[in-house]
């Protein structure tokens, strides 16, 4: 019963760091879509950002399993200050109203760049998930598939409504990550 409570809570908290993570491409996308994107831009954008968001944490689970077996108990602590720098960078930076940046997102280099600075943050998180041995293939398939479709509604979305959501949904993923790692330091 306490293993499947653990398993529980495992994949309760995968659910919401992948959303978490998948509201800075619902935010970043708002703005790109703004800028007005085609249906077929969207699926592209959209597959190589989901793409990014299974490889980034990957290599971060890794890079966090050896750092893990090099630091021991001092992990949990690393990792938890990790996601609170990660979730306050985050919201700072929607209040600080950081752009997408001015770039094509039409071109493959433009979309591989997009993709890049929205899956960045996978990459920190996966490094603080694989200090806590966290299951691999579920963590990246969930966060490849909620970074794919919230970028998908972000984009969608940014074709209809104002800027100023997308602000807010990267404060609110901000303030999810900053939540983590403040239980991870308790």
């Amino acid at each position: 019963m306490v293993a499947s409570g653990m398993h529980t809570g495992q994949w309760i908290t995968l659910l919401i760091l992948a959303f978490a993570l998948g509201m800075d491409a619902f935010s970043l996308g708002i703005g790109i879509g703004l800028k007005g994107i085609r249906l077929r831009d969207i699926i592209k954008l959209s597959a190589i950002i989901s793409l990014f968001h299974i490889i980034m944490p990957l290599m971060g689970m890794f890079t966090g399993q050896y750092v893990s077996s090099l630091l021991g108990n001092v992990a949990t602590s690393a990792a938890g200050v990790l996601l609170l720098l990660l979730g306050g960078h985050m919201i700072y930076s929607s209040l600080r109203g950081d752009s997408a940046g001015s770039f094509d997102h039409r071109t493959a280099w433009g979309m591989l760049l997009f993709a890049l600075s929205v899956s960045i943050d996978s990459f920190s998180v996966g490094i603080s998930l694989g200090m806590f041995a966290a299951d691999i293939l579920l963590s990246v398939l969930l966060f490849g598939v909620f970074g794919g479709v919230m970028s998908i509604l972000g984009l969608l979305l940014g074709r209809r409504v104002s800027s100023s959501l997308g602000e807010y949904g990267e404060a609110c993923g901000g303030v999810i990550l900053f939540t983590f790692g403040m239980l991870f330091l308790i």
